[in-house]
């Protein structure tokens, strides 16, 4: 074989597996030097010299270091035909090879069925990296295939020459997918594997309804409109958060467009999903309000410590709000990142005088003074001992129930209460984090929450005391089990 015959081959081989001709060349340079090998026994190096196409082949030797008991990587202990000291090899060093010429062989059939072996292998082992490399870029990227099978609720596709996968679990539920379908999905992941490069893509994910919106509207891929974010119970319902960075522009009308033919076509390619645009406000609560339609909000709590809202809506709008097996209340959360608590006005109201109530009560022990005027000093806004012996003295004198003596009292009152709370406060905080896993942060919001001794953080579920802290339930469940052990609850 000449040097043009030769690249005229790399050439060809490069061009059909759309690989570098360097990675063609490194190939066969490896096939010729396992060919040479098997025939003459010996460890060979071959390099093709890119210019001329002329073929050059070296016996070579390992340099290991001058020790006894050597064993290399493939488990061979030492072999003068394969290794060589560091001593003997005139200054190159270890790992490294000492190479002499020789002549190039002449390969037989044999010899030649070894090389084709080899350089296929090697040539699929770059066509994958290849893959591998272009899909790693378009991870997050809806694309087009076509159905080539399905099997065992997998659904094999061809993505224009590659293949890809579509698992059950990520099919929209009760979508019919048949061979030679064409839809879209979106790419999730890419591996590199022995058997190719597999690519796994999916059809319910939040992302793939976003970028279908930025496909379907001109307004979003131009910049004007801006997506927050998204929710999807797939096939079923789902949720879009929009702004427009022009305030006189109507972003839901934009994404819903005319007759509704922009959300209707993200709806046909989701299986007849129903999608709710939602309008985003850097107001958490208007946000929340907003994302419960089309259910009618009453009124709104905000717990910023625990990240929650209790939402109060009249009786008629309950079952709307909740959705049908809680999918509206689900997907707002989903949609806002907060822990949502719907009920009706009734219930909301209820609940709302018994903390008023719970709250007078824990502030009437403090001061030592009734409940009547503990509610009263909870009405004006003091809700604390703090508070109250923080505040200005005309500021309390002035409302109406109260002297300048009643103030006077009060707030020493409120002074020595605070004095306790923060020994007490201190005692407990020591106590906390004597347990493993709870710092200073957690040990305040559990004194926070009334939690102050090991025996009442024994006593927590997991649920609740992520309620008082947002963590992973692995940490909260270690916390727990790690304050029963302290409290000898497993002696």
């Amino acid at each position: 074989m000449d040097g043009k015959e030769l690249f005229l081959i790399v050439e060809a081989i490069s061009n059909e597996k759309n690989i570098s001709k360097e990675d063609v060349f490194e190939s066969l340079e490896e096939a010729l030097a396992v060919a040479t090998k098997k025939r003459k026994e010996i460890d060979a190096h071959v390099e093709i010299d890119r210019k001329t196409g002329e073929f050059h082949t070296f016996r070579q030797w390992m340099v290991i270091d001058d020790k006894e008991n050597f064993v290399d990587d493939d488990g061979t202990p030492f072999d003068p035909e394969l290794h060589i000291y560091e001593k003997d090899a005139n200054g190159v060093a270890v790992d490294d090879f000492v190479r002499e010429p020789i002549e190039t062989e002449a390969f037989g059939r044999i010899a030649a069925q070894i090389v084709k072996q080899v350089i296929i292998q090697k040539v699929r082992e770059a066509e994958r990296e290849v893959i591998v490399h272009d899909y790693t870029q378009r991870v997050g990227e809806v694309i087009m295939v076509t159905v080539k099978r399905v099997d065992r609720g997998n659904v094999y596709v061809d993505m224009g020459g590659v293949d890809g996968m579509i698992s059950k679990f990520d099919l929209i539920p009760n979508e019919s997918v048949r061979k030679n379908d064409r839809l879209r999905a979106y790419i999730k992941e890419v591996k590199s594997s022995v058997r190719g490069a597999q690519i796994f893509l999916s059809r319910t994910v939040p992302e793939m309804m976003i970028q279908l919106f930025e496909m379907e509207v001109p307004e979003i891929s131009e910049g004007v409109i801006e997506i927050m974010g998204g929710a999807r119970d797939p096939g079923l319902r789902s949720k879009l958060a929009v702004k427009a960075k022009d305030k006189r522009l109507d972003p839901i009308g934009s994404c819903i467009g005319m007759r509704g033919a922009r959300v209707q076509a993200v709806s046909n390619e989701l299986n007849g999903e129903r999608v709710d645009i939602i309008l985003w406000d850097e107001d958490p609560a208007q946000f929340v309000i907003n994302a419960m339609a089309p259910a009618e909000v009453s009124s709104i709590v905000v717990d910023e410590d625990r990240n929650a809202m209790d939402i109060a809506v009249e009786e008629d709008q309950l079952a709307l709000a909740i959705g049908r097996g809680g999918q509206n209340i689900k997907l707002a959360a989903r949609l806002t990142g907060w822990k949502l608590n719907v009920m009706s006005t009734a219930d909301a109201d209820e609940k709302q005088a018994e903390e008023a109530q719970k709250a007078s009560g824990k502030l009437a022990d403090k001061l030592g003074v009734d409940g009547e005027v503990a509610g009263v000093l909870l009405e004006e806004g003091f809700t604390s001992v703090s508070d109250i012996a923080d505040a200005d003295a005309a500021t309390l004198e002035g409302i109406e129930e109260f002297d300048a003596t009643m103030v006077e009292e009060l707030q020493e009152r409120a002074a020595d209460a605070q004095l306790v709370q923060a020994l007490g406060d201190a005692d407990a905080s020591e106590a906390l984090t004597s347990v493993e896993g709870v710092d200073s942060d957690l040990a305040d919001a559990l004194i926070e929450a009334e939690i102050t001794t090991v025996d009442d953080l024994a006593e927590l579920s997991i649920d609740e005391l992520l309620e008082i802290q947002v963590m992973d339930k692995e940490k909260a469940s270690g916390v727990i089990m790690t304050a029963r052990e302290n409290e000898g609850w497993f002696d």
